[in-house]
């Protein structure tokens, strides 16, 4: 009888940490829709919403690694100064990976379309739970 309630309760422990999995997946899934609808609305502090806003924000880029939310909005401003140059943006999800209670990994692909010509590459993404919202803490973008 022991070992019944013991399994019973294992298997229900189990059961509400894959619900709790993947209710945190879909969150995460869903604040990256908010960020290619903002991009793709041409608004640059609603794709930035994502993102921590800390000076311990991390963006690595192809040719430099940027601190600090602030930073990293400046030089996406500069990259991409109007809607014709930021194009329209298309995440392909590879993979959404648990770490820990606090930590999840994205790994996908981007593309943008755009008129000057298209550009695509690859993106790593850490999220953290602050404050219980799910934010990216570091972003490797190539």
């Amino acid at each position: 009888m022991k070992k019944n309630m013991f399994l019973f309760a294992f298997l229900m422990m189990s059961i509400t940490m894959l619900k709790a999995q993947s209710k945190d997946e879909l969150i995460i899934r869903q604040s990256m829709n908010v960020q290619l609808n903002a991009w793709n609305a041409g608004d640059i502090d609603g794709f930035m919403d994502t993102y921590w806003k800390n000076d311990s924000l991390m963006f690595i880029g192809k040719s430099a690694v940027t601190y600090g939310w602030e930073n990293t909005r400046q030089n996406y401003i500069k990259g991409y100064p109007d809607t014709a140059a930021m194009g329209k943006l298309n995440f392909t999800i590879i993979q959404v990976k648990r770490l820990s209670v606090l930590y999840f990994s994205v790994v996908g692909k981007w593309h943008l379309t755009r008129t000057a010509g298209n550009l695509s590459g690859h993106f790593t993404l850490l999220f953290k739970k602050i404050k219980d919202k799910w934010v990216i803490i570091s972003d490797h973008s190539s």
